[in-house]
């Protein structure tokens, strides 16, 4: 049974993603280099597909390229321990975690300095005193 081949374009479209961007997965070593045609054209199959979405939405949930890497390469021996996919996904996690935290507090402060807002002039504006001062939380 003959793999289903598809041009850059179509694998482009089935995922969603930009040539470039499979142009790039390819030189980093993410995605295995596809066969040519005669004319030359990339020929990808459904593994590439599967790789690409795969690479695609641990981009989506925040894995660096090395992670994705790390991961895609442990994926190929299905028998062996997923410690280290856990352990990555932890550490993404608690990163996710700051981020929201550092992103509420962010949000509580402009909410106070909003509120302090009382559509003046810029010359009393909290929110411009605020920032000129570097007073407003990191």
């Amino acid at each position: 049974m003959a793999k289903k081949e598809m041009t850059i374009g179509k694998l482009a479209k089935a995922t969603d993603c930009k040539p470039e961007t499979i142009r790039f997965y390819e030189k980093e070593g993410l995605l295995p280099k596809p066969k040519r045609s005669a004319a030359g054209y990339r020929l990808y199959d459904e593994s590439h597909q599967r790789k690409l979405l795969f690479i695609r939405h641990g981009r989506e949930l925040g894995f660096s390229l090395d992670d994705i890497g790390l991961m895609l390469g442990l994926a190929e021996d299905q028998q062996s321990s997923c410690r280290e996919i856990s352990r990555l996904s932890r550490k993404r996690l608690s990163s996710i975690r700051d981020k929201l935290s550092r992103l509420q507090a962010l949000s509580a402060e402009l909410t106070r300095l909003i509120d302090q807002c009382d559509d003046g002039r810029i010359a009393e504006c909290r929110i411009i005193e605020a920032l000129k001062d570097g007073i407003v939380s990191r």
